[in-house]
């Protein structure tokens, strides 16, 4: 195989064939099953052979040679293809190689995922060694080349240049431009990213859009300049307006934008008579959100709220594949497939018990089977962090006027602070908090204050963020400081501190961003942070969520960045960084 390509080799093909002549056996035989067959929109019996890797034969014969090959009767299951996440995040805490082995459990068994974490992480040359690691794995990973940062970076040109991005767009691996979270840029004139979007097109790679609320005129525009995908709609009104301008829809399911019901359930009382160009997606969810699974919850939605049965399943495969052209390989149960399969008791419930990675069996009647696979990660140069700088009262002095404003999760407005900030600990009487967002490497940061985070709590410390940088947020400077040094001793994670003493810590070894542990594992502790934020006064659903866009200027209205406090819509840094 080449990349994630899964060219197989003249030698390979013959061997393919030489299955049908009966003079080599295949590896596993799928026996009397129903399939979901997406071309003709039909449920057929058939017996699925397979070799290795690939679906090689299907249709009413058993093969000749028998000897050695697992025979797997499937008399009364249904089989639809392998599930497919269009729209990956596979950085919330969790690593991208537990997400794809924990969706692949639930049936999901082809992640296309976002880029960006890599490229402040690790230079191009180590990115592409690492993703044909993940080529290793049965369950097929391609990913995304990010045109931009979603924030404003102190080193934009050295991260977002030409070659950086057209070396990316040209790796086999990745599928897509995108996600554009610039294009207000775009509209302004900015002609290097109309170049980067062009190159995509030109490779035969969509570009998908970050197009939230946009009106017609702008959804116009963003096709005319080569935008084909987007997955920002809210209501089913904007969905039918990018389905008749030609766009390819995702619609989401996630934890902080869990629309999806919602949606589906306008379409189909408005009577949407397409899906063809409707995918799914969870567009990076927090792990809690995931355990129950991924696209297999996508499908029991769409069911439930009355899509078309064989409508339902394409969503979550065909209909993926044909977007992103890989579907000579994915997105269906045919010859010259991979083996993704998902074998089902019943064909409305769609959470498999049985389910084929890449021809290996993932879970096997409701048990789960191990992935004989396991990412080095040092040898990638993924690794803790390392300090050689100190948090001391020194970086502690917080004189900005203006404050940010939680209005939920994401959104953020600005406030005049009247709290008196050279104090120790604040007043448990209002909302403010101490916000520090300070250089991982320790040589700048910005103060100010953030309300509606907490009421009562310490700190709270986190190097999971935008960029990597360092979040802190918290009542008290004593224990901003705790937090900092037990940080410092972890090499990365979230650290909650109250009253001098810490209460919870998760290590996130993997770049600071990343648990390099069992998703299981980490849905627990996600759900023992949320409790212990909750239980001091934060208000909202996801605070994962929260500290990760505080940096975020895809959205509004103002945010903490590596240059400082910024104005999103005007673009201007009210107060900048200061060196320390």
């Amino acid at each position: 195989m080449v990349e994630n390509g899964y060219h197989w080799r003249n030698r390979e093909l013959r061997e393919h064939v030489a299955v049908i002549d009966g003079n080599v056996a295949p590896t596993k035989v799928l026996t009397n099953g129903v399939y979901l067959n997406v071309y003709t929109k039909q449920w057929l019996k058939a017996n699925i052979w397979i070799l290795n890797d690939r679906i090689v034969y299907v249709g009413d014969k058993l093969p000749e040679q028998t000897n050695g090959v697992e025979l797997v009767d499937c008399e009364s299951r249904y089989l639809v293809p392998g599930y497919i996440e269009p729209h990956a995040h596979p950085f919330q805490l969790y690593n991208p190689e537990e997400l794809a082995k924990h969706a692949a459990k639930f049936g999901t068994t082809t992640l296309v995922n976002d880029n960006l974490m890599w490229l402040f992480l690790l230079d191009k040359k180590k990115a592409f060694s690492l993703m044909e690691e993940f080529n290793k794995l049965p369950i097929s990973m391609y990913w995304w080349a990010r045109f931009d940062s979603q924030t404003a970076l102190q080193d934009e040109e050295e991260i977002f240049n030409s070659e950086t991005v057209l070396s990316w767009l040209e790796n086999q691996s990745v599928v897509q431009g995108g996600e554009l979270t610039a294009w207000p840029s775009l509209l302004r004139g900015d002609d290097r990213l109309l170049y980067w979007m062009q190159e995509a097109n030109r490779l035969g790679k969509p570009v998908e859009g970050h197009l939230p609320g946009a009106s017609e005129g702008t959804l116009n525009k963003m096709k005319l300049l080569g935008v084909t995908a987007d997955h920002e709609s809210m209501t089913a009104e904007e969905v039918m307006t990018r389905l008749r301008l030609g766009f390819q829809v995702g619609l989401r399911y996630s934890s902080i934008r869990p629309d999806l019901p919602e949606i589906l359930e306008e379409l189909v009382s408005e009577g949407i008579n397409t899906y063809e160009n409707l995918t799914m997606n969870t567009d990076g969810s927090t792990p809690a959100f995931y355990e129950e699974g991924l696209m297999n919850v996508c499908v029991a939605i769409a069911i439930e709220k009355g899509v078309p049965l064989i409508d339902a399943y394409r969503m979550a495969s065909y209909n993926v594949a044909k977007h992103f052209r890989f579907d000579d390989e994915l997105g269906s149960i045919a010859p010259g497939k991979i083996a993704h399969i998902n074998i089902l008791e019943d064909k409305v419930n769609p959470h498999p018990v049985s389910v084929l990675a890449g021809g290996q069996w993932v879970k096997k009647e409701h048990v789960e089977q191990t992935i004989n696979s396991q990412l080095d990660w040092q040898k990638h140069s993924v690794e803790p962090l390392t300090f050689d700088w100190t948090l001391t009262e020194n970086d502690l002095q917080f004189s900005i006027p203006i404050g940010l404003d939680m209005i939920n999760e994401v959104i953020i407005k600005p406030y005049a602070i009247e709290t008196d900030v050279t104090l120790g600990q604040l007043p448990e009487t209002n909302n403010d908090a101490f916000l520090l967002l300070i250089d991982r490497n320790g040589k700048w940061r910005v103060n100010t204050t953030i309300r509606g985070f907490t009421k009562q709590l310490g700190a709270i410390a986190s190097t999971y963020s935008t960029t990597g940088d360092i979040v802190f947020i918290g009542k008290n400077k004593q224990d901003i400081l705790l937090a900092s040094n037990r940080l410092q001793e972890l090499g990365g994670g979230i650290v909650v501190v109250h009253e001098g003493s810490i209460i919870f810590e998760l290590p996130l070894p993997l770049g600071g961003i990343m648990y390099d542990g069992k998703m299981d594992d980490l849905i627990v502790k996600e759900k023992e942070l949320k409790r212990i934020l909750k239980s001091f006064g934060y208000p909202y659903g996801d605070p994962v969520y929260s500290i990760l866009f505080l940096s975020a200027t895809h959205l509004p209205f103002i945010r903490v960045t590596q240059r400082g406090i910024i104005d999103v819509k005007k673009k201007e840094v009210l107060f900048p960084a200061n060196m320390r």
